[in-house]
């Protein structure tokens, strides 16, 4: 220990008086021990004390370089201040060198060893002082060693371990600062001196030396004027530190930024400042006093630093020809002002797309049929369609006051529309759990009007549910009603007495029902499904005597343009006759049908046979009615003829009774020549031989012709004839003689029924359609059974007329006005006689005789 080097040195001193080699040798040992100490002292002391380094200097050169080596501890122990035992240690140097030469300077040397150990022994309580404490690395393999403490207010651990974890004590700056400095020290024999602040507030002061063989930190606690003055360097570096750190990241930015004085002028700019007004350097732009923004947005700040110290708004600047918006922040302080430009031009114009997008989307969504709702994180809804409103009928109020999903679901369940549910609470919870689930989930609600909803909860990415409620509730009913339908429709094939086939696009059998394969004599295996319709052909083809199958291959497996329509009939082998069809389907199948006509097609060939009997019946009485017709014409011309000769004066006198049978024989010839002559009309009609020979007709003068014709039954009757024709035309287009015809024959039938001296009304009149005709009796009217039968012919029927005719009349009346294009009905009830009318169209047409 180094207490004990005194007591060493004085034993070697007081025996060398007695023995001068022995003397001299440990002497000289003792020497060299104590020199090698002395070195480390002088190293220590030209790094602890400036004020004594210089002049120790050249000695601890001297001593580190004899090639003696030193012990980690004794260099601990030398590394101190030792300024008040310097000019001891340059004493006992050269002591120590003189008494080496000779034996006789031993007692001189043993006794300035002796000042040194004292000197030792002070310099090492000096170390020990609670001031300082320094760090000494022997070598770059070895743990440091420690020396001296610092006072507790410092913070500093006792702890070796713990005292070299500077990150544990120091500020995080400081101890970052620190290591740094080390490390350049240790690798680069770079010295420094540092102040630090450790944890507990104390501010420190570090050095650090290297040396040929150690390297040296020393910590040095502060007085308390020395700490404030310290506090005020930490916290300038502090800011310092920041200031570079912050100017680091301004011109790392791609934001233009600047910094300006007092008057307005530029002092500093970053890199992206100079960019956008295209200067070489952020010093240039500057130098040069290019500005940013425009005069007038700079007014703008100005203005507003004028009331408030922070300016925050969108401005717009042209940079690189483009004019481009920025948001712009200017603060204003006593010193000057500084700013930020951040470009928002590509934000607004994706805001912009945005905001058109959710607009379309918008816009889009509404149109739809389906209702959409859309809440966001906080469920509260943001959006809704008028599907949406028109399946829930709120108010719209309610819906643009944003509520939440919960009370939306409330409002719907205390309004009954929405089904009640067992644990409301429950239900009403595991809905909204499709806030906090990542795949979408599906509900079905069956509402309390019938209504079925079927529900799609769809999570957002960043939060909210959009809500889908598709009304089903039409569409379940045509599926419920389609499947009915083919239920329906299966029944009927199966009980249809038609054979009904499909066939698929590629001619394999769809469906059939059993009539279809009765009639062709298939068995049921033939007649499935999937079956090819060439397999089918092979098995009809036996069972046809003309199979029509090839035609149905062709139908069912061509091409568009042989997809047509075919009907018509197959007769079978034993004796039955089929009517088929072919349709093509528009999903590209075909359907065959087939119906038994066996006994159709029987009766249709009897009544064929029987009308042609009829027709062959029918031109022989026609053939007999022409003939006959022409050959009475002819005598009773005769007779007529010679009638009239008989009642002439001139033939000779005739008694009475003769005059009143040539009357009779006349009046009976006139009326069977009339029946014969309406007999040819008729017969020339049904041949469509007559012609009408249409001219301009006067209607006064034809109704005056027919009224004249039946004047002297009229007279005989009592019975008189009204006319109206004030709302009649003059005239018009028609064939004269027929309907002078027409109105004799109407004026007939009437005076037939008409009672005795009763009146008979002749109308005419111009109608939209054409002029009318018409004859009104009061006789006894038809009965409704006679109305379907008056116009045939050959039917006479007395019904309370004078006279039975030929029952031709009313049949020539029609089939003349029909000639004519016209039309003939008859009004009539009991008791309000008989109205017959007859309308002829202005320009009649000319066509086919009447059947």
């Amino acid at each position: 220990m180094p207490g004990q080097h005194p007591q060493k040195a004085g034993r070697a001193v007081s025996g060398g008086h007695d023995d001068s080699e022995t003397s001299n040798s440990a002497v000289k040992g003792e020497a060299v021990s104590w020199r090698a100490r002395a070195g480390a002292l002088l190293a220590a002391s030209a790094f602890s004390s400036p004020l004594l380094g210089t002049v120790a200097h050249a000695e601890t050169a001297n001593v580190i370089t004899s090639g003696l080596s030193l012990s980690t501890v004794e260099v601990i122990q030398l590394a101190v201040f030792v300024g008040v035992t310097g000019a001891a240690l340059l004493s006992a140097i050269v002591l120590i060198r003189e008494r080496t030469r000779t034996s006789s300077q031993n007692l001189e040397l043993r006794s300035r060893l002796a000042d040194v150990n004292a000197a030792l022994r002070r310099s090492e309580a000096l170390l020990n002082m609670r001031d300082q404490r320094v760090v000494v690395w022997a070598a770059e393999n070895k743990k440091p060693d420690l020396v001296g403490t610092l006072p507790l207010e410092s913070g500093a651990p006792e702890d070796r371990a713990a005292f070299l974890a500077f990150g544990r004590w120091l500020m995080p700056r400081s101890a970052a600062a620190l290591e740094h400095a080390i490390t350049a020290l240790r690798e680069k024999a770079k010295p420094f001196d540092l102040l630090i602040e450790s944890q507990a507030g104390a501010p420190l002061e570090v050095h650090g030396r290297k040396s040929a063989a150690h390297i040296l930190v020393r910590f040095v606690s502060l007085s308390e004027t020395q700490r404030s003055q310290a506090r005020l360097k930490i916290e300038n570096q502090r800011l310092s530190a920041d200031y570079e750190t912050i100017v680091g990241l301004l011109d790392a930015l791609k934001m233009p930024t600047w910094l300006r004085t007092a008057d307005g002028r530029l002092r500093w700019v970053n890199r992206a400042y100079a960019d956008a007004v295209e200067a070489e350097s952020a010093d240039a732009a500057v130098r040069d006093a290019k500005e940013f923004l425009g005069g007038q947005a700079r007014d703008a700040i100005a203005a507003q630093h004028t009331s408030h110290p922070v300016f925050d708004q969108a401005l717009s600047t042209v940079i690189e020809g483009d004019r481009r918006v920025f948001a712009v922040t200017d603060f204003a302080g006593a010193d000057g002002s500084a700013g930020l430009a951040s470009d928002t031009s590509a934000i607004e114009t994706i805001r912009g797309e945005y905001e058109r997008t959710v607009r379309s989307h918008a816009d889009t969504l509404d149109q739809l049929n389906t209702a959409v709702a859309i809440f966001d994180a906080d469920e509260k809804l943001r959006f809704f369609n008028q599907a949406f409103q028109k399946l829930w009928g709120l108010d719209s109020g309610f819906l643009h006051s944003a509520p939440d999903n919960a009370l939306l679901l409330d409002r719907l369940r205390s309004e009954g529309k929405i089904a009640e549910q067992p644990e409301w609470r429950r239900w009403k919870e595991g809905l909204l759990g499709a806030y906090r689930a990542v795949e979408s989930q599906e509900h079905w609600w069956h509402l309390p009007d019938g209504k079925t909803i079927r529900v799609v909860a769809n999570p957002q990415p960043k939060g909210g549910v959009t809500w889908v409620f598709e009304n089903l509730t039409e569409k379940m009913d045509l599926e419920s009603r389609y499947q009915t339908a083919v239920r329906v429709q299966g029944e009927t094939l199966d009980n249809l007495a038609e054979g009904v086939a499909v066939f698929g696009p590629d001619g394999r059998l769809r469906l059939s029902n059993p009539a279809f394969a009765k009639l062709w004599g298939l068995s049921a295996d033939a007649a499935k499904p999937n079956v090819h319709v060439s397999t089918i052909r092979d098995l009809c083809d036996r069972q046809a005597v003309d199979s029509p199958w090839p035609g149905f291959v062709a139908v069912i497996t061509g091409f568009d343009d042989e997809r047509r329509d075919r009907h018509g009939q197959a007769e079978l082998n034993n004796g039955g006759v089929l009517s088929y069809a072919i349709i093509p389907l528009p999903n590209g199948q075909v359907m065959t049908t087939f119906v038994d006509v066996t006994d159709s097609v029987n009766v249709e060939r009897a009544l064929k046979d029987k009308n042609e009997a009829l027709q062959r019946s029918d031109q022989i009485k026609n053939d007999f009615v022409q003939h006959v017709s022409y050959e009475l014409r002819s005598p009773l011309t005769n007779i007529i003829g010679f009638t009239e000769l008989l009642s002439l004066p001139a033939t000779g006198p005739l008694s009475q009774k003769q005059r009143e049978y040539v009357e009779h024989v006349g009046s009976s010839s006139s009326v069977l020549l009339t029946i014969v002559n309406d007999i040819l009309d008729l017969a020339t009609v049904d041949a469509g031989i007559m012609q009408l020979d249409i001219s301009e007709v006067r209607i006064d003068r034809t109704i005056a012709a027919a009224a004249e014709l039946v004047a002297d039954r009229l007279e005989e009757h009592s019975i008189t004839l009204k006319v109206d024709a004030a709302a009649a035309p003059k005239s018009f287009h028609g064939d004269e003689i027929r309907i002078r015809q027409i109105l004799y024959n109407l004026l007939s039938n009437a005076a037939n029924y008409a009672p005795e001296a009763s009146t008979i009304t002749l109308a005419c009149r111009q109608l939209a359609e054409g002029v009318e005709f018409s004859v009104h009796d009061s006789g006894p009217g038809m009965p409704p059974d006679v109305l379907d039968s008056v116009f045939r012919r050959f039917e006479p029927r007395a019904n309370g007329g004078r006279r039975r005719g030929a029952g031709l009349g009313l049949s020539i009346v029609k089939s003349f006005v029909e000639l004519h294009g016209g039309s003939v009905r008859i009004e009539t009830g009991k008791d309000k006689g008989t109205t017959v009318i007859c309308t002829f169209p202005d320009t009649p047409g000319m066509r086919a005789a009447a059947e």
